[in-house]
């Protein structure tokens, strides 16, 4: 159930758990948690104290802020060329299987319904729009409550799982010189329609610099650059060879390394995208150029002028709202055990590191509950059998992930 109307004058709101985000690993960890038993948080009836409560227990329950004014996460946001049947794959939330769709129609479409509909379904209390701005602690003892504060009044929480994803930090590297044609990061692409008849420069070595390339050079004429010789992964991404990614996507998480991309560490593998490249013969890739120049780049003192630059850079977690609690380590970023947050037990982050991907954001929710109840005690009975399924299949987040290496690539 989505709430509206929180504002600025608002009192604090007391709950036990807070979840940041309602994308994919927002959702699913909001499912667990219903599951488990914390109570969904609702907005006090008119006329109460306004405070809100988790179905009456005075200040329990869980509530999931999301800063978008409708469901759908990143995926509102995608291109509208982005097609399901162009999208590497998706996993399908707990419980819920995503409809049999028109393999044409758009994803920014499909995926937001599909998320609307399952916040329906199980009732999850998500409050939008809210935009999370900081979040702090109560006060230096280990135990005390964390402030959220945001656009729409503070929550005090007992546990926090962060589950923002990335896509609203676009990375733009910086090159020397200054290009005066059109320039845009993934994020704002649209289509090939506004580069017809062009020769459009596309930079990275992903999944979306394919998409790019697979649609423009259909209409004009691009050239591809990366920065280091992109790697294709041509066999299947079988379960061991998806072991072994993610554990060296772990292994940095663990060491509170920044997060490298998916891509850099599975390589390219075939997709319908990558297969229309290939045919276009958009596939001719050119080391990265020195600097940017008036009228395209240059390498020495070859130039090459183009009408447009697509920066396929990729995403950086977005995580500046967790600065408060000084997470990060000496390596520049948020060291995790699991899914918790290395230095402060009440923190968790998924759709982060070997979790960002579709299904890593399922798995991750479900280990992420079983953290937060093994912190803070269940809130409720339940079924052995389930809480034994719920260990096993935690135990599964890092080889689930293997998966990434096709989902997380396209999920973007």
């Amino acid at each position: 159930m989505t709430v509206y109307g929180a504002t600025n004058s608002d009192p604090v709101r007391r709950v036990d758990v807070v979840v940041v985000g309602a994308g994919q690993a927002g959702l699913s960890a909001a499912y667990h948690l219903r599951r488990r038993g914390f109570a969904p948080y609702r907005e006090a009836a008119a006329g109460g104290s306004g405070a809100g409560e988790a179905d009456g227990t005075g200040g329990g329950g869980f509530v999931v802020l999301d800063a978008d004014e409708a469901p759908g996460g990143a995926w509102a946001h995608r291109s509208p060329s982005l097609r399901m049947a162009t999208v590497h794959g998706f996993h399908d939330l707990p419980d819920v299987e995503l409809p049999d769709v028109d393999p044409n129609a758009p994803a920014r479409e499909v995926v937001p319904g599909y998320f609307a509909a399952y916040e329906a379904q199980h009732a999850l209390p998500v409050v939008r729009p809210v935009k999370v701005l900081a979040v702090r602690s109560e006060s230096a003892r280990p135990d005390a409550r964390l402030l959220v504060g945001t656009d729409s009044g503070t929550w005090s929480t007992r546990a926090l799982i962060n589950a923002t994803g990335t896509w609203t930090r676009p990375f733009l590297p910086h090159y020397p010189g200054r290009f005066a044609g059109r320039q845009l990061h993934y994020a704002a692409y649209r289509g090939p329609e506004e580069f017809a008849g062009k020769r459009v420069l596309v930079v990275g070595g992903g999944a979306s610099a394919i998409q790019v390339l697979s649609e423009v050079a259909a209409v004009g004429e691009t050239v591809w650059v990366t920065r280091t010789p992109p790697v294709f992964h041509a066999g299947p991404f079988t379960p061991e060879y998806g072991r072994a990614v993610v554990a060296k996507v772990e292994e940095r998480v663990r060491q509170g390394l920044p997060v490298r991309s998916v891509v850099s560490v599975t390589g390219l593998g075939p997709s319908v995208a990558y297969r229309r490249a290939e045919e276009l013969g958009a596939l001719r890739r050119r080391p990265m150029f020195d600097r940017l120049t008036e009228h395209g780049v240059a390498w020495g003192d070859e130039e090459l002028a183009v009408d447009a630059i697509v920066w396929a850079t990729g995403f950086r977690p977005e995580v500046g709202h967790l600065a408060p609690l000084g997470l990060r380590s000496a390596g520049g970023g948020i060291a995790l055990t699991g899914t918790r947050a290395t230095a402060d037990p009440r923190v968790h982050l998924v759709g982060y590191g070997p979790s960002a991907s579709t299904v890593g954001a399922n798995r991750a929710g479900r280990a992420v509950v079983n953290e937060i109840v093994a912190l803070l005690g269940a809130p409720a009975d339940v079924e052995s059998a389930d809480v034994e399924s719920a260990g096993v299949e935690s135990a599964g987040v890092a080889v689930a992930g293997v998966e990434s290496a096709g989902v997380a690539v396209a999920a973007g």
